[in-house]
């Protein structure tokens, strides 16, 4: 990308997109086939478990390495870009792709070149919904039979992915993408969402390079509760000098492709893109009033 000026641009530049809401549509575009998640081994892991195959001398000189430096994973040759849309409580016939009546012309292009899918089931509820989208599992083999906040003795109810639960940033993480996660979490159950709370399951020890956004079920789209990466943070500015979440997830959004580019451009991304605009508190900016 050239130095984009808004989120449609990075919308555009993908090569795989995918735009879902909680009550089930979406929208796909230029998919191509990818490689199984494989299960990765550091050097040293590996060296373990066959025995070491160098050799060690007194003399460096005299010594010889098992393995040459070590490498991270590569993707897939050709492996598309992926950006994943969510969006809370929007009913599929609203939007213009699916006939709605509200005009979205960026969505409209996006699923004109690629495929639209209409037949995605959720729990209609939020932190379950996500479970499945991360997992591929049903939200009770997730430990989210109830919203992150709801976590009871029940099984089920944990509200904490199992230990032999994969995510699929996991997946992609190892096959050489990198993954990014903007905007509504709420898979983290309610008691960790503290400066001192237990991180384990935050998005960064989940498979995700980056975070920005909140990781409750909503936030004040002027004063947001943010969060970047594994720390809380102080919005950049203020409403008063044009601040709105939805405004500051987009930016966000181009530049953590822009630090990406500029060290590894030939990296894929996977991105989940989570405005939280849809969802009460329902605070517009006031020229879309």
């Amino acid at each position: 990308m050239n130095d984009p000026t808004d989120i449609g641009r990075a919308f555009r530049a993908v090569a795989a997109v995918a735009a879902f809401t909680l009550l089930g549509t979406g929208v796909a575009i230029a998919q191509t086939a990818g490689n199984p998640g494989q299960e990765f081994k550091t050097p040293d892991e590996a060296a373990l478990m066959r025995g070491f195959q160098g050799k060690i001398e007194l003399d460096v000189r005299d010594s010889k390495p098992d393995w040459k430096p070590f490498i991270p994973p590569q993707a897939p040759k050709g492996a598309p870009n992926i950006l994943f849309i969510l969006y809370d409580d929007t009913g599929q016939a609203a939007w213009s792709p699916y006939g709605g009546r509200l005009e979205m012309p960026t969505l409209d292009g996006l699923a004109a070149d690629g495929l639209t899918y209409t037949n995605w089931h959720t729990t209609s509820l939020c932190s379950p919904t996500r479970s499945t989208l991360q997992t591929g599992r049903t939200h009770w083999m997730n430990g989210y039979a109830n919203v992150a906040e709801g976590a009871e003795g029940f099984p089920g109810y944990s509200t904490r992915f199992p230990k032999e639960v994969t995510t699929i940033a996991e997946v992609l993480q190892a096959n050489g993408y990198a993954t990014l996660w903007l905007g509504k979490n709420h898979n983290v159950p309610e008691v960790d969402v503290a400066p001192g709370g237990y991180r384990g399951e935050w998005p960064l020890q989940k498979g995700w390079d980056r975070f920005y956004g909140f990781l409750g079920g909503e936030t004040n789209q002027w004063y947001p509760f943010l969060v970047k990466d594994n720390d809380f943070i102080t919005q950049p500015y203020m409403p008063e000098d044009g601040y709105h979440l939805s405004k500051d997830l987009a930016d966000q959004a181009i530049e953590m492709l822009r630090n990406k580019n500029a060290s590894n451009p030939s990296k894929p991304f996977f991105m989940w893109f989570n405005p939280g605009a849809n969802h009460a508190p329902h605070q517009a900016p006031k020229e879309w009033i």
